[in-house]
């Protein structure tokens, strides 16, 4: 059995190459440029797993289309308060990428963002009323002020030819539209953010899994092993992110850290159907939202998208939500039960029991005939042919289980960010929105964890984020100075 090899001493180590440790690294190289950075990613690629363009549920998430960012209140009405919220964070990430392509660091920026319309759109009476309603509430936010609401066919019909065509029109139906959406492929962003890190000094070490963090002394010994030839070694860090995915939850509790302790995780994994005509794929260029199921997950909300992936368009609907224990697409079907402790069975107990609606949704869309799935399909594009799309498997999703002093465990769609006490080990949990929030989360993680240090970055961070520390929603006329300079740095101009 190969031998562990010497021991490597490091300032940072970032564990998982997607996105989050992608955007991390960046941000550090960008305020400690002479700092030692070194990355492990499992895959023998950057961005493959929960980046995946195919596996990555939304594609630059900014609540304008989704509508689980604004629920109908018990009284029907509709709080912007959450869709306000992520659109910001949005915006700090299209700054971030601004600021890159602008110093030529990465891009050109039609590699891996294109202006696309988002749009949402509901079938049947009450489903009208609250988009109604949704609209209303957005249309006196600056950030939402572009906002288009129709309940026309005809107008629908100029919007997104597909969803109209066909449709009987006694159906009441209703949409809403911004044009100033965006659609990114964050493969291909991780990608050259992470050639960017290799080519400004940082270690990026694919083909390499962790196995075990360990505390040592004022950091961390991380031991890796190199998947090609079974050679194990130790590095010592004195700050780790664990930007892995589904796999942090595993890699933070072998760190035995006590914030970590209640946390548990519920897998959901996903189909797409994607389109392999390109008459139709030419018909379609918007991102279509729609409503959820009773039951469902945030992330199946069933949309039909238009995707750039790899320069080329392509067209999908889904996803059809599904079950396996597995916590990466890749992962093992061990990952469930292995990430059972004493501090999290109440919690994860406590979600089963008051989820069972979830837990039937789940079941059906197993159960699924391909036939189901086009008939779900027809909904949102009537005169589709279901020969023309082909059945792919998403990506992984593994949605945080956490401690609740009333109910035991609730089962939270969203993220959430788990760092030490003493700031050397910050790790993230989670899913949607996620990929399209990485920037201002990976700031807020600066801010925890080098809490006497972040003083001194921020003149940097504003140069990188000009908003930085202010709201756009709140400062109309700083919204606009910063979209324009976006807009041109990222070629987003009509």
């Amino acid at each position: 059995m190969p031998a562990t090899t010497a021991t490597q001493n490091i300032d940072v180590a970032l564990i998982g190459g997607g996105i989050m440790s992608a955007t991390l690294g960046t941000l550090i190289k960008q305020i400690e440029p002479d700092w030692d950075i070194s990355l492990f990613e499992n895959l023998d690629e950057a961005g493959l797993e929960s980046s995946g363009p195919w596996n990555n549920a939304g594609t630059g998430h900014s609540a304008l289309c989704e509508l689980n960012y604004t629920p109908a209140g018990k009284d029907g009405s509709v709080n912007p308060a959450k869709a306000v919220g992520i659109n910001e964070q949005f915006q700090v990430s299209r700054q971030f990428y601004a600021y890159m392509v602008d110093r030529g660091l990465i891009g050109p920026a039609k590699s891996f963002i294109n202006p696309l319309p988002h749009m949402s759109f509901v079938i049947g009476d009450a489903h009208s009323d609250y988009l109604r309603t949704r609209y209303e509430a957005l249309r006196s936010q600056p950030l939402f002020e572009n906002i288009e609401h129709t309940e026309s066919l005809e107008t629908i019909h100029e919007w997104a030819p597909l969803v109209a065509e066909g449709r009987d029109e006694s159906q009441r139906v209703a949409a809403s539209r911004f044009t100033s959406g965006t659609d990114v492929d964050f493969g291909a962003l991780t990608r050259q953010l992470t050639t960017y890190l290799g080519g400004s000094g940082v270690d990026l070490n694919f083909g390499h899994k962790v196995l075990r963090l360990a505390r040592n002394g004022d950091g961390w010994q991380i031991t890796v092993k190199n998947n090609a030839t079974g050679e194990k070694r130790k590095v010592n860090a004195k700050f780790v992110f664990v930007g892995a995915g589904g796999g942090a939850l595993g890699l933070l509790q072998s760190a035995g850290i006590d914030e970590i302790k209640g946390f548990g995780g519920f897998p959901v994994s996903g189909q797409f159907l994607r389109n392999t005509n390109e008459a139709t794929i030419d018909r379609h260029h918007a991102k279509v939202y729609g409503q959820a199921s009773v039951g469902a997950p945030p992330m199946s909300v069933p949309h039909l998208d238009t995707r750039f992936v790899d320069g080329k368009r392509s067209l999908m609907f889904g996803p059809y939500a599904g079950f396996t224990s597995n916590f990466l697409k890749t992962g093992s079907y061990l990952d469930l039960p292995l990430s059972i402790r004493a501090s999290n069975i109440i919690p994860m107990l406590a979600v089963g029991k008051d989820n069972m609606g979830l837990t039937k949704y789940l079941i059906t869309e197993v159960l699924k005939s391909r036939a189901k799935k086009d008939e779900a399909l027809r909904e949102y594009y009537p005169g589709a042919d279901g020969a023309e799309w082909e059945l792919i498997t998403a990506g992984q999703r593994v949605q945080v289980i956490k401690k609740d002093p009333k109910k035991g465990g609730v089962l939270q769609f969203g993220t959430e960010v788990i760092t030490s006490a003493d700031g050397t080990i910050s790790g993230l949990l989670g899913a949607s929105p996620g990929a399209s929030t990485a920037a201002p989360i990976m700031v807020e993680v600066l801010r925890r964890c080098f809490p006497t240090r972040f003083h001194g970055w921020e003149s940097k961070l504003t140069e990188i984020i000009p908003s930085f520390g202010r709201r756009l929603n709140e400062n109309p006329e700083l919204l606009a100075e910063v979209t324009a300079s976006t807009d041109k740095a990222l070629e987003l101009g009509s």
